[in-house]
Formats: C-alpha cells, sequence, structure tokens
C-alpha cells in the first residue's frame, strides 16, 4: 500500500471518528449541559461565587429623575373645573445603593442584607436647579390631615379648617423642588407635633429617604435552586390577602440565569409595596450584548373586575379603583396615596382625561428590564412610577366645596441604570467563551464534514490516476491485414 492510500484511509478514518463523536455530543448536548451546571453552581450569593461582589456593590451607574406636575389653573379646579398641569424636569440624582450588614444564614442558603441608598444631585443631567426653581403643587400635609380627620366631627373638621386657613395653609403649595423632595418644616405638621410628639414636623417626598434603607430583607443565594436565586424570602402585612402580602421574585437587581423567553419574571416594587410580574416583550441589544426585554404586563394594575386576582390589593377588602391605578395608603400612612405609571399609563382613560397636560406613551413611560438571558445579569433597566394623591370633597373644609374627585398627579420618578463599558466588554468576553464551548461538538462535526469533503477529492483523484495508468486489452499489432483477429494474440497481449 503506497503513502496516498495510508493518507486517503487515515483521513477517511479520523473523518469518521469525529463525524460520530461530534453528532453524539450534538445530540447528547454535553458540553451544553455542563456549561448550564456550571452556570448554575456559579451565579449564587456566596462569599466564593463571582456576582458576590457585584450583587454588594452594584457596579452600573444608577440615576433617579424626579419629574413634577405643576399645576396651572389652581383656582380653576377649586371652582369645579378641570385641573391642567404642566411637566417640568427631570432634576437627577446619582443613586448608590450598596448592601450592608451582610450575613449569610441557614448553611449558606439565604442571606440577610439592607440596602442603604444615597442620593447626590447631577446637575448637567438636570434640567434646573433643584433649590431655585419653584413648583405649584398640591399641599400633601394639608390633604393627610383633612383625611385623618373624615371620621371626626364635623365641628372639629371646621375648626381646624378655620385654623389652617388663619396660618394661610391652602390645597395648593408653593415650594422649590428641593423643598418637596427633601423635606421642609411644615406649618400644620409642626402643630400636630406640638400635641402628638411622634408626628414629624418635617414632610418630603423623600425626607429622611437618604442615606436610609427600605427594610431589611433575606434573599435566597440559589444554592438549594438556581431558580430562586437572589428572591426575597420575606412577606408582608399590608393587604387583605395572603396572596398579595406574598414578596416574589427578586428586588429587581438580580435574576436567575438560564432565562427563557416564556417565562414570567417577579420583583418587588417597593414604590408601589407589592410584587409585579414581567413578560418577555423582544430582543434588543445593548452595547453588543443581546438581551431579552421584559416588562410589566397591562393586567397588573388591572381593576380586579377584570383580573381577580388583584382584588387583596384592596383595602379594606372590596374598596377597590380602577385600572391603571393602586392606593397605598395601607403602606405609606397619612394622605391618601395612589401609585401609578407615569401620566397614567395603561390605565383607565377616566384618570387620564381628569387632568389636562398628560399623555401617555410606551416610549417614556414603561417600566422594562434588559436581560442578558444566559446570565439572567440586568443590562439596562428603567424603573418608572407615578405618585398620586386622590382629592374629594370634606365636609368643614370650604376649600373642597366645588371640586371634583380627582386622582391628582404630583411627580414621577424614572429610575435608569445601564451596563458599564468595562462590565460590558467581560460580559461579551464571557459570553464568547460560553458560545465556543456549547458550540465545541458543532466545530467537531464541522471539521469531520471538512475532512470527508477532502477524503472524497482524494478519493476520486487516486482512482483517476490508477485508471490512467492501466495497459490498454488490445493493439493494433492483433490486427491482421484482412480485419482477423487472431485470439493467441490477443490473449497474449493480455
Amino acid at each position: 500500500m503506497t503513502r496516498r492510500s495510508c493518507a486517503i484511509y487515515a483521513t477517511g478514518i479520523v473523518c469518521a471518528h469525529l463525524l460520530i463523536v461530534g453528532i453524539a455530543l450534538v445530540v447528547a448536548q454535553v458540553f451544553q449541559t455542563m456549561i448550564h451546571s456550571r452556570l448554575k453552581k456559579e451565579i449564587t450569593l456566596t462569599e466564593k461565587s463571582q456576582v458576590f461582589e457585584s450583587w454588594k456593590n452594584p457596579p452600573p451607574p444608577v440615576y433617579m429623575e424626579y419629574y413634577f406636575f405643576n399645576v396651572t389653573n389652581p383656582e380653576e379646579f377649586l371652582a369645579g373645573g378641570k385641573a391642567s398641569v404642566k411637566q417640568i424636569g427631570p432634576y437627577t440624582y446619582r443613586e448608590y445603593r450598596p448592601r450592608e450588614n451582610v450575613t449569610f444564614l441557614e448553611n449558606g442558603t439565604k442571606v440577610f442584607a439592607v440596602n442603604p441608598k444615597s442620593f447626590v444631585f447631577v446637575p448637567e443631567k438636570s434640567a434646573g436647579n433643584p433649590e431655585v426653581d419653584l413648583i405649584r403643587t398640591v399641599n400633601i400635609p394639608f390633604v393627610a390631615v383633612m383625611n385623618e380627620l373624615n371620621s371626626y366631627s364635623f365641628f372639629l373638621r371646621t375648626v381646624v379648617s378655620m385654623y389652617m386657613k388663619g396660618i394661610g395653609v391652602e390645597l395648593f403649595m408653593t415650594r422649590t423642588v428641593h423643598e418637596i423632595l427633601w423635606g421642609f418644616k411644615d406649618p400644620v405638621l409642626t402643630k400636630v407635633h406640638s400635641m402628638k410628639p411622634e408626628v414629624d414636623e418635617y414632610f418630603g417626598l423623600m425626607y429622611k429617604k437618604n442615606g436610609t434603607h427600605e427594610g431589611e430583607f433575606v434573599f435566597h443565594t440559589g444554592e438549594e435552586n438556581y431558580l430562586d436565586y437572589g428572591k426575597i424570602d420575606t412577606k408582608m402585612s399590608w393587604w387583605s390577602s395572603n396572596q398579595s402580602n406574598m414578596i416574589n421574585g427578586t428586588d429587581g437587581a438580580v435574576f436567575h440565569p438560564l432565562i427563557n423567553r416564556n417565562e414570567l419574571l417577579y420583583i418587588f416594587a417597593a414604590d408601589l409595596c407589592r410584587s409585579i410580574h414581567l413578560a418577555y416583550v423582544e430582543d434588543v441589544e445593548v452595547k453588543g450584548i443581546q438581551a431579552y426585554r421584559f416588562a410589566p404586563p397591562s393586567d397588573v394594575l388591572m381593576s380586579p373586575k377584570d383580573n381577580p386576582t388583584n382584588e387583596g390589593f384592596c383595602v379594606p377588602a372590596g374598596d377597590c379603583l380602577g385600572t391603571g391605578v393602586l392606593k397605598v395608603s395601607v403602606c405609606r400612612e397619612g394622605a391618601p396615596i395612589v401609585v401609578s405609571f407615569p401620566h397614567f399609563y395603561q390605565a383607565d382613560p377616566m384618570y387620564i382625561n381628569a387632568v389636562d397636560g398628560l399623555s401617555p406613551n410606551k416610549e417614556e413611560h414603561e417600566t422594562y428590564l434588559d436581560l442578558q438571558p444566559t446570565t439572567g445579569v440586568p443590562i439596562r433597566a428603567c424603573k418608572r412610577a407615578q405618585l398620586n394623591i386622590i382629592l374629594k370633597r370634606v365636609q368643614g373644609f370650604p376649600a373642597t366645596k366645588f371640586i371634583n374627585e380627582t386622582i391628582f398627579p404630583i411627580m414621577f420618578v424614572n429610575e435608569t441604570a445601564t451596563i458599564d463599558d468595562n462590565s460590558a466588554a467581560q460580559m461579551r468576553t464571557l459570553l464568547l467563551i460560553v458560545t465556543l464551548v456549547s458550540n465545541f461538538p458543532v466545530l467537531i462535526v464541522g471539521m469531520g464534514i471538512i475532512l470527508l469533503l477532502v477524503f472524497v477529492v482524494l478519493f476520486c483523484r487516486n482512482r483517476q490516476k490508477k485508471v490512467g495508468s492501466a495497459p490498454p486489452l488490445w493493439t493494433n499489432r492483433s490486427i491482421k491485414p484482412h480485419g482477423y483477429i487472431g485470439v493467441k494474440s490477443v490473449w497474449q497481449d493480455c
């Protein structure tokens, strides 16, 4: 056997082995299963895991953009007309949110932590100076006192109303953005504080929230089940059903790996005082990273008449609002506070039409998360929520005599975060390695196919050379002059 023949047969043998092994690995998904098992073990909230440090100190910068609704016609509204508002903002703050007091529980299957948040104003991303810009808005302390006195006697309400009018307190107030956000000494609350010291005399939408945390939480580390990675292991007691009081899902900072398009993701939304679910919307790309976009579907804040699972969020039971709004007075003591998506996005049109100046749209007002499906890491996030207050007539307070009951918008917040360039580069490298390892069997099959083609070409060429070098079966020497072919001569030539 010649060297050429040996090379051809060796090529064929290697080709057959590569194809058999490669196809077997592809069918069995050995490498993909190995990668998935590795991800499930590595992406956990344990001190040795690579994601633990980024969970403690999130690297992407988080920005809080505050938008306010400036009331342009308070007198007309008090006279029974429709309120008109103009959006002012954003006033942007950089948010820092490290996790502190991290303590592992139950053999490392759970972890305790608090998440204090601090805010630093970012002027280059803001529309103005919060310490100078004035906003005319609803006087929330006024409404809180009025709401608290609603169950008291008409006489007491009248006396309090006269007192507030005497000190110049009205249903609408004009304050700087900084005061509305971070607090000011309110004259009504100061009077209440003198009688009830437990009532703070300062008020602000973010008062005492700079440098403080929203509560103590216990998280699943994912050691027992990767699907529980980052989930909160705590319950609430505000709502009227056990199901509604459950905190389902994570805090939105982490999600389990290997996310698919068909699943619902749950997060605890502190602004809404409840858990909400997100559904897949579309594939997107962020800084060269493929991601799945998840967003709350319309049934999240749907009226219990259309979505009975929301009945437990009516407190007291049966006291429900319409689609797109949620009363959260139970977790925000005092004023009748209502939350929604900005500009009443996905809400009943009656709330949108009750106030002039609102224009809800998906691009500016939808909450969404862009998640890298293999690792479950949020690549980009926009969490948007609006704060509203219920204004209605209260006997004993003449200022409310003519107003129509309205869920009045105060402000909304747009909390945004996008993966930084350094983390994005690391993510792209990781995903490249995962792709190469996962597709290694396909590469083996590809090499087998290439060698198969080489084998076929070599075999055909070798066959042609053998045919071309073989002697002819007969020659002209065996042909007689008269056309007689000698049998003996032919056999001799053969």
